[in-house]
């Protein structure tokens, strides 16, 4: 999928301004204090509730400095996490590219919380303060509370609970054991964590407090009943030969998709700390699982809200034509979408395509075209934009929103087409351009790319044989001519080797014919 030229400011910014009424406005110019963000976010949530009808989890808003947003940015958004290198070191980077001035800071960071939590740069003007509520604590907000993915996913009364468990009992850990211990085991799940979720099982919420709680009464118990002269019981000769494969498979749970899973519950070699370490990264990565599948949706909502907002704001005078003209500045730097020869790549800007999208089913909805009834004959014309969104922003991932709604006229705006790259020839072929089918092939093809299964590795336990040599053994179902790279497969199989304790073995295959395609084998670093 390529672009050819940026996208022009949406026709809905590009709208003659009423001036509003002086003595009615929640603020005159950039300084701000907390009463106005006070009398801000009481006029906002006017509009969210009884015009945009969102249904939102209670709000805490906080004002922190760059620095504050620096390390927020730096510890997976959230206000707290345990303690590691990386964390340090992506702070490090960001700060100097900031300070050099090679990137800028976000004007806010919202926590997927109850309450939920936005964080807002004091640095911001009393204008952006007002719009970063608008998107972060209305627009992600709504997002977060009724979106499918999340609602089935996460568990957002008790997240904050776990991490300060998970920071205070890793800093434990790390008294006890040591820091290089524990890094040790952090740096392995962290290179692992991709493959250390649920992807295929089923949505199951997770509760964080229950599991806590779980845990250690099975430590507990684990302590109460652990006796080590159970290890030296020899095994039975003819159980260890009759046991098969498939007895193997069944006894473990074969084949496992969840790396981080099996190494906590079967890792031969791990202290029972160093299991709950594993847990406390499974159970961070499996949270944020949900985000990536729906991130263009999410901030394509909160793009959409806050503009909706803020021109409502001011269309009723409660701020001035200087203020809208800043929102509309912020907002068409955020939805600009580089060309398709950006140096940072031709991916679509997810804020772009996000608000792109949702204004145009609005226009759907309110004033359709002939091509729109076609295409859309469900929505168009219901008069209902908000109902239809709220629908969509509830419902939907990226994948299956664009399969839906994406439109020939956002294709034509983007200037979309489909390049055919075969390996066989010299050349690439645009096979599909702006006529019926190739609208359809460039929406499947578009959908197709947010895939999650097209970002993450379908990677698998298959066997080991704990009674025997206790290699460990995966296989990689690989896309069409898709194969992972030798020297990521092979840091990320010592990762796992060290914390398995024994070899382990990767093999790659075509899932057409199961024909063996690599083999990757890593045994786990001596002891000194």
């Amino acid at each position: 999928m390529s672009l050819i030229s940026n996208r022009e400011l949406p026709a809905m910014l590009d709208r003659p301004l009423p001036t509003g009424n002086g003595s009615e406005l929640l603020y005159n110019g950039a300084d701000w204090n907390f009463d106005t963000l006070r009398q801000s976010y009481d006029a906002i949530e006017r509009i969210a509730a009884d015009e945009l009808k969102l249904d939102i989890y209670p709000n805490r808003v906080e004002v922190i400095t760059s620095e504050q947003m620096l390390d927020v940015y730096t510890s997976h958004g959230m206000p707290l996490i345990y303690k590691h290198w990386s964390f340090g070191k992506r702070f490090v980077g960001h700060q100097n590219a900031y300070r050099r001035g090679l990137m800028g800071l976000a004007y806010e960071v919202v926590i997927n919380s109850s309450p939920c939590i936005s964080y807002l740069m004091e640095e911001n003007s009393a204008t952006m303060q007002a719009l970063v509520i608008a998107h972060a604590a209305f627009g992600h907000n709504h997002f977060f509370k009724n979106n499918r993915l999340f609602r089935e996913w996460t568990e957002p009364t008790s997240i904050i609970d776990y991490l300060e468990f998970a920071r205070s009992y890793i800093a434990r850990c790390e008294e006890r054991h040591g820091v290089r211990a524990v890094e040790r085991i952090i740096d392995g799940a962290h290179a692992l964590q991709n493959q250390g979720v649920n992807r295929h099982s089923g949505a199951k919420t997770m509760d964080l407090k229950a599991e806590q709680q779980r845990d250690r009464e099975r430590r507990e118990h684990e302590e109460r009943v652990y006796n080590d002269l159970w290890r030296t019981l020899p095994t039975s000769p003819a159980a260890q030969a009759t046991c098969t494969l498939a007895e193997r498979r069944r006894r473990l749970g074969l084949p496992e998709e969840n790396l981080l899973y099996f190494l906590e519950k079967n890792g031969p070699k791990l202290a029972p700390w160093e299991r709950e370490v594993i847990r406390i990264v499974r159970l961070v990565a499996q949270y944020f699982y949900p985000q990536p599948q729906a991130k263009m949706m999410n901030e394509g909502c909160a793009t959409w809200v806050h503009e909706a907002i803020m021109r409502r704001l001011h269309e009723q005078g409660r701020i001035n034509d200087a203020a809208f003209l800043e929102v509309i500045h912020s907002t068409t730097n955020v939805i600009t979408q580089p060309g398709f020869d950006h140096p940072g790549g031709g991916s679509f800007n997810p804020y772009a395509l996000g608000f792109a999208m949702m204004t145009d089913i609005a226009r759907v909805c309110s004033d359709p075209t002939a091509e729109d009834r076609k295409w859309f004959p469900e929505i168009a014309g219901n008069n209902d934009p908000i109902g239809t969104l709220k629908h969509a922003w509830a419902e939907y991932r990226d994948e299956s929103f664009i399969q839906q709604f994406l439109s020939p006229a956002v294709m034509r705006q983007f200037r979309m087409f489909r390049l055919l790259d075969d390996v066989a020839k010299p050349y690439l072929l645009v096979d599909d351009i702006h006529d019926e089918t190739g609208y359809r092939e460039i929406r499947r093809a578009l959908a197709r790319s947010y895939d999650p299964s097209q970002f993450y590795a379908d990677i698998e336990i298959v066997d080991v044989d704990l009674a025997g040599d206790r290699c460990l053994r995966l296989e990689h179902r690989t896309h069409p001519g898709m194969l992972l790279s030798e020297s990521d497969a092979r840091a990320s199989l010592k990762h796992l080797a060290d914390l398995w304790g024994y070899e382990v073995k990767l093999i790659e295959t075509d899932p057409q014919t199961d024909t063996v395609l690599a083999t990757h084998s890593v045994s786990p670093p001596r002891k000194p």
